[in-house]
């Protein structure tokens, strides 16, 4: 686990910002990854784990501190106690959208909808990505992380991760801590075995996404290679050649409100309720009848509504960019801040507080970044 050449973070992670670490430790083995960070607690300065280097947003100022490069690789399949069900674990520094390719191969359905994210299955799990109304809670079952400070490894169960809509407990959100500082050394999921027949498609997401009717049936491999199409189109999938993918992804969040507030926005405005709607209908057995009919409980779930619509409709369109500068929203997709070349992170930094600005004063609400932001602020 020697040390390596430290190399400026710019080159390493997609929105292309962020200066040179004091140190760099590349770990290809669990073992490996274990070493270096409990080297990197000990010393004095900060530190970063980077994976993909997809979700960050790095200060144009030289790191202070180590850099531990996740380079782990792996799968390996399990049964499981589910009949019909297949479970994953996979390495921490393994590429996200190479697991969907092989899930997919191997008949394996829950995750065929985020294909294309970018990023290492073990940053997955800490913002609970998600695409097309697929999140990686649905499917998870377990990590196995190291706390910050701790000799050993423990394997924590989903359901003490705190996973909710791009969160959990891990997560460094913008302007606070994360609740739980630990690293993912591996990611177990579980998948349902279906093979590679057609079978109708679940969610009104991805079904308008695909352009499929309610009760059409299609293929993992059908879905995962038309949502690949569509996230090229948006400029979601990373080439070198297109600047439009010089990003950290959707730069802002879609915006979590109450039904209520939902309400004030102008009804085209597109929006998802978090919770599936209650019973229409209430049952009651005759033999337990008394005559009373309850009322109708109240019930107004939080509502998910689009960022990128409130973007636009707040006069800010795709390719904008502010005089002089050399950030801009990406030509293809109104959510993506995008480097156009030898940009730096003050001058996105400016574009992404103007953009808060116009929306905040169009319909009275902040948008939150969805990246990690390291040394710079909005």
């Amino acid at each position: 686990m020697p040390d390596v050449t430290p190399i400026p973070l710019a080159q390493l992670t997609t929105l292309r910002t962020g200066g040179t670490p004091t140190r760099m430790i590349d770990a290809r083995t669990k073992g490996e990854l274990v070493a270096a960070l409990h080297e990197a607690w000990t010393e004095d300065g900060a530190w970063l784990v980077l994976g993909g280097g997809s979700n960050l947003f790095m200060g144009d100022g030289p790191f202070e501190g180590t850099v531990v490069r996740v380079l782990t690789q792996g799968i390996e399949r399990m049964p499981s106690p589910r009949p019909g069900f297949a479970r994953l674990t996979v390495q921490a520094g393994h590429d996200w959208d190479d697991l969907v390719a092989y899930a997919v191969r191997e008949g394996l359905a829950g995750i065929e909808a985020m294909s294309g994210i970018p990023g290492t299955v073990g940053a997955a799990p800490v913002q609970n990505i998600g695409a097309y109304g697929q999140e990686i809670v649905q499917t998870l079952v377990e990590v196995e992380l190291l706390d910050e400070g701790a000799a050993e490894p423990v394997v924590v169960p989903a359901s003490e991760l705190g996973l909710g809509f791009r969160t959990s407990v891990l997560k460094h959100h913008y302007g606070s801590a994360p609740a739980r500082t630990a690293v993912i050394l591996s990611v177990t999921l579980e998948l349902e075995e279906i093979g590679h027949a057609e079978r109708p498609i679940e969610g009104e997401q991805l079904r308008s996404a695909l352009g499929l009717d309610e009760g059409t049936g299609a293929s993992l491999a059908w879905v995962r290679g038309h949502v690949l199409e569509t996230r090229r189109r948006k400029g979601m999938v990373l080439d070198p050649n297109d600047p439009d993918t010089y990003s950290a992804g959707s730069f802002f969040q879609n915006a979590i409100v109450s039904a209520s507030f939902a309400r004030t926005l102008p009804p085209e405005c597109p929006r998802w309720p978090l919770e599936p709607d209650p019973d229409k209908f209430l049952v009651i057995p005759l033999d337990s009848f008394d005559g009373y009919v309850p009322p109708p409980a109240v019930h107004d779930p939080a509502v998910k509504v689009s960022a990128a619509w409130l973007i636009e409709h707040s006069g800010i369109r795709k390719g904008f960019k502010l005089p002089r500068s050399r950030a801009a929203i990406s030509t293809k997709h109104a959510l993506a801040l995008t480097n156009r070349g030898q940009g730096t992170a003050a001058e996105l930094a400016e574009l992404a507080r103007f953009i808060q600005g116009r929306v905040h004063s169009e319909f009275g609400l902040i948008l939150q970044p969805e990246p990690v932001l390291v040394g710079v602020e909005l």
